[in-house]
């Protein structure tokens, strides 16, 4: 028989061939290579039969579902070792997350102390190189009756639909109740370490009893392990919660949880950002506009929100009658081009907004400027005719670009297709919309990979994650088309024959939200703001008192062209000036003598400890003049960019 591959070319394997039999042959058996199959859209086991003409993909621990088989077997195998050593434990569930997995146990008090021999079983149970075995249940009551000492996995065989596939995993003496797949044997997990121990409730209800939550990472290779435990430290030094306190760029109050208070200085910066996306949308022909941030209950329930999110958002009642504020923009651009008629002459319609929204988060849940309950999306929703679809697309594609290439940040981008139920809009309608969004990526001629299945329930969408300076994504920026608002708000436009017409619809955001954008850009450039984002960009340090008049003449010129400035003229020592400046990250340090106040110079040095000596004050005011035009990342007088460590 002939199978695919992913680069459409094909090969020849024996009747009753496996996956495990193509990627022998492709000689694929590093502990990274060929962890699982994707046939024919879907992702299985390695030990899944192959039919003449299927379209195989084997995924490799560089691909996202990869390594999620990856670290769901290895959660598995830490929940073996754990019942070797406390064989009273009871699992639950064992997900794969970002950066690794964990596992729940009921049961289970366990400490740091704990690790070291955990992490030995674990390397004893992968040395016996178990293959994972897939069991299947013919009914739920076999189900049950396999799991009838543990009362966990039997309220959640209990809670499947009926008919469900009833499936578990087993691995030498340990069996689990698990949809899989699954690595097909052990022996590829090469390096593994216990992350932390965590309280967590049972299915995530409060009211629930208190489990032992166990967190681990396993890689292919040790050196990759290394890697990303010193991934981590650098994390830990950039930590945006540690760093935008000590910078003073905001706080986060017990009075307002989840809702950040920004400082003077972190403004700057904000005010910053808001410009520069203003600047680009006014290049792109986009028109602004805001709307209320609260909004009567009638217009959440035609947008569905008050049927489907209103457990996650903030409601009062005034004058007898429900409102919310607003945990999206989108239903409030609905009313607005509602306001007016529009003719196919004037679509596409850019309409943006830069808007507060509210989200309730569980507490538990809420992480500095990442995860908030108040935040301001850099909305855009655009109206336009089917046709415009490719166009619009590659437009907003080559925004982003812009955006974040100014910020020196790379990307990937994935794109979403059509869920297999509970959608809206017809089948034509999601081929035309999806071949808009794939039609206008081939465009670009960047790479991308699609996530079949993962859209959003009224359209596809495309996702941008960031990485940033140490190798870490997020997910930020998204274009989703929308079938379902235009049509529950009755969105119209006349055709060219005349005829009344729905328009079609973009939602797009780039920095997605501007608090969480703030934070990754603080812990990207581990608070060394290029000088166009700086909140103090120059300190100008008088060696004594006599130099205070010159030092304040100084900063006076500054500020005359917007830099921000300051003097520090305390009695603290030159050298300890110096170093509170560079503590502080500003970009730069200009100090003023004896010299420098006879000859109206200054002497220069950057935060990096670059010294440069004597330099003319109007010069260096038109360097930094360029500098902060050009939006530079680097520093003409600094050996390191911005981005630095």
């Amino acid at each position: 028989m002939r199978v695919f591959l992913k680069d459409q070319s094909s090969i020849e394997l024996p009747e009753n061939s496996t996956a495990k039999d193509l990627a022998e042959k492709l000689n694929l058996r590093g502990p990274n290579e060929a962890l699982g199959a994707n046939i024919n859209g879907k992702t299985v086991d390695l030990s899944t039969s192959l039919k003449d003409g299927d379209k195989i993909i084997l995924w490799n621990f560089d691909d996202p579902e990869g390594k999620e088989i990856y670290w769901h077997t290895s959660a598995h195998v830490l929940a073996q070792a754990i019942l070797r050593l406390w064989p009273e434990a009871k699992p639950t569930i064992g997900p794969p997350i970002e950066n690794g997995f964990y596992y729940d146990f009921g049961n289970l008090t366990i400490s740091d102390a704990d690790f070291e021999k955990i992490e030995k079983e674990v390397q004893n149970i992968v040395g016996e190189n178990y293959i994972s075995k897939k069991e299947s249940f013919s009914t739920k009551a076999d189900a049950l009756k396999a799991f009838s000492d543990n009362r966990y996995k039997c309220e959640l065989i209990e809670s499947f639909e009926p008919g469900s596939p009833l499936t578990g995993y087993r691995q030498g003496e340990f069996f689990d109740l698990c949809r899989g797949p699954h690595l097909f044997n052990l022996g590829k997990i090469k390096s593994f370490k216990i992350m932390k121990t965590a309280g967590a409730y049972w299915r995530g209800d409060s009211k629930n009893e208190m489990l032992t939550r166990v967190y681990g990472t396993s890689f292919p290779d040790r050196k990759l392990l290394k890697d990303y435990l010193q991934q981590l430290e650098e994390a830990k030094k950039r930590d945006h919660k540690i760093l935008g306190p000590k910078l003073d760029l905001f706080s986060l109050k017990e009075e307002a949880p989840g809702m950040p208070f920004i400082h003077p200085k972190g403004l700057i910066v904000w005010n910053q950002l808001v410009a520069y996306i203003r600047e680009c949308l006014g290049r792109n022909g986009y028109v602004e506009i805001k709307t209320p941030t609260m909004m009567t209950r009638e217009l959440w329930e035609i947008s569905g929100h008050w049927s489907n999110y209103r457990e996650n958002m903030f409601t009062s009642q005034v004058e007898d009658r429900d409102f919310a504020i607003k945990p999206m923009n989108c239903p409030g651009c609905m009313l607005y081009y509602k306001t007016g008629i529009h003719s196919y002459r004037e679509l596409p319609l850019r309409v943006a907004e830069i808007g507060n929204v509210h989200r309730f988060e569980p507490s538990g849940s809420l992480s500095g400027l990442f995860r908030v309950r108040s935040f301001h999306q850099d909305d855009a929703h655009i109206f336009m005719k089917p046709s415009d679809i490719q166009q619009e697309i590659t437009s907003v594609l080559n925004l982003a670009d812009e955006i974040y290439s100014t910020f020196g940040l790379t990307y990937r981008l994935e794109l979403s297709t059509k869920p297999e139920k509970n959608t809206i809009g017809t089948d034509e309608e999601w081929e035309i919309a999806t071949a808009g969004l794939k039609g206008a990526l081939d465009n670009t001629g960047r790479a991308y990979r699609i996530n079949e299945g993962d859209g959003a329930f009224y359209g596809p969408k495309i996702d941008f994650h960031i990485r940033d300076a140490i190798n870490r994504t997020w997910q930020c920026g998204t274009i989703q088309l929308d079938m379902a608002l235009p049509e529950k708000f009755e969105l119209e436009y006349t055709g060219e024959d005349g005829s009344r017409k729905r328009p079609v619809m973009i939602h797009r955001a780039i920095f997605g939200s501007i608090e969480r954008f703030l934070g990754i850009l603080i812990e990207n450039f581990s608070g060394k703001f290029p000088l166009w984002l700086s909140p103090l960009q120059v300190r100008i340090i008088n060696v004594a008192d006599r130099h205070g008049e010159y030092a304040h003449e100084v900063a006076a010129k500054f500020r005359a062209h917007g830099f921000h400035v300051d003097v520090d003229d305390t009695n603290e020592s030159v050298s300890k000036k110096v170093r509170n400046a560079q503590l502080t990250q500003i970009n730069y340090i200009l100090t003023v003598g004896d010299k420098e106040t006879e000859c109206k110079t200054v002497n220069l040095r950057t935060r990096d400890n670059v010294v440069h000596g004597e330099v003319n004050v109007d010069e260096f005011i038109a360097k930094l003049e360029e500098e902060r035009k050009q939006r530079s990342l680097t520093s003409p007088y600094s050996t390191t960019t911005t981005i630095a460590v």
